[in-house]
């Protein structure tokens, strides 16, 4: 590399000082962090790979908001507030275009969600990106896949399916108007984490996950560490308007079940306690759609007009199945 990799770190990543719970941030052999009173710290860690999980040739700045949007959507899912987080990046060279675009998406998602880079480390090889967020929540309030029980409730924060949409788009399977491949593109690089409505959810949600790997394999997830099953109402699941126009329900729904990719949160709400969900959306505070039920069985199950669906694919998997963009 052109530069040493003290040089670029000061470079292009200490840019943040004075941060809240930061003692000390970069520069040091570690950072020290000090966890709000009466807090747990949430941590999550997620390495993404050029040519697996984005385009090695994509625009660095949205390669960099990517990155750190899905590991924030990780937070939301939990209910937790971001507060820091740390940067592992592997690099061919040393562009300095590239670092200095990669470096200013990073940090506009960070001051758009009030999170702080408090340390990292670089090095060379095959372009990959680990970063690992750190969040607060309040003491027994997070979220956990384990706690759905039968009858809760099952909601979507927004629509499905629009990551799938945008892949097939950039691997030229499906053609779309400007306007619709500019909206898929900034789902695909620009995911909205949750955030706002994690932390709502806290109050009364049983169980929740984000929806990384599709709706199927991802609430799957949640009916295995919770002991349960649920049921899917397909005609019930968002779709965009871009899906819908593009093409089928069918393909669209698919999509949904098993692209992945797109960072709504799935979750479950007790029965009783769905009237508190419900005036929070009447009131604008948060989005949901109501796609389901958790059952007694295992597994989930697919109805479409109470007909039995059988999904065609079984999501993203990172070894021995299907990759983003091989």
């Amino acid at each position: 590399m052109s530069l040493g990799e003290f040089e670029l770190i000061k470079q292009y990543f200490q840019q943040q000082s004075g941060a809240p719970g930061v003692a000390l941030g970069i520069g040091d052999d570690c950072a020290l962090l000090t966890v709000p009173l009466g807090q747990q710290l949430a941590v999550s860690m997620d390495t993404s790979i050029a040519d697996v999980h984005f385009p090695a040739d994509g625009e660095p700045d949205l390669i960099a908001e990517r990155a750190l949007r899905v590991n924030i959507s990780d937070l939301a899912a939990m209910g937790a507030e971001p507060l820091w987080f740390t940067l592992g990046l592997t690099l061919p060279d040393a562009d300095p275009q590239w670092l200095q675009a990669f470096s200013q998406g990073l940090f506009r998602v960070a001051r758009e969600y009030g999170i702080a880079l408090v340390g990292g480390d670089t090095t060379r090889g095959k372009l990959s990106i680990t970063i690992q967020v750190h969040g607060a929540v309040a003491e027994g309030k997070a979220l956990l896949r384990s706690r759905a029980s039968e009858g809760d409730q099952i909601f979507v924060t927004g629509p499905v399916g629009d990551g799938a949409a945008a892949l097939a788009v950039m691997k030229q399977q499906l053609s779309a108007a400007s306007m619709m491949t500019d909206y898929l593109m900034e789902r695909y690089y620009r995911p909205q984490p949750q955030v706002v409505a994690g932390q709502l959810l806290t109050n009364f949600c049983a169980a929740a996950i984000d929806i990384s790997d599709g709706l199927v394999a991802d609430l799957g997830h949640i009916c295995e560490q919770s002991g349960v099953g649920a049921d899917l109402h397909l005609e019930r699941i968002p779709l965009s308007e871009a899906v819908r126009q593009l093409v089928s329900f069918e393909q669209g729904i698919d999509w949904a079940l098993s692209g992945g990719d797109d960072y709504q949160l799935c979750f479950t709400v007790p029965k009783a306690q769905v009237q508190q969900l419900e005036t929070l959306v009447s009131t604008g505070k948060i989005v949901a759609h109501h796609i389901g039920e958790i059952t007694a069985g295992n597994g989930v199950s697919c109805w479409h007009n109470s007909n039995p669906v059988v999904p065609s694919g079984k999501g993203f998997q990172h070894f021995g199945g299907q990759e983003a963009l091989s």
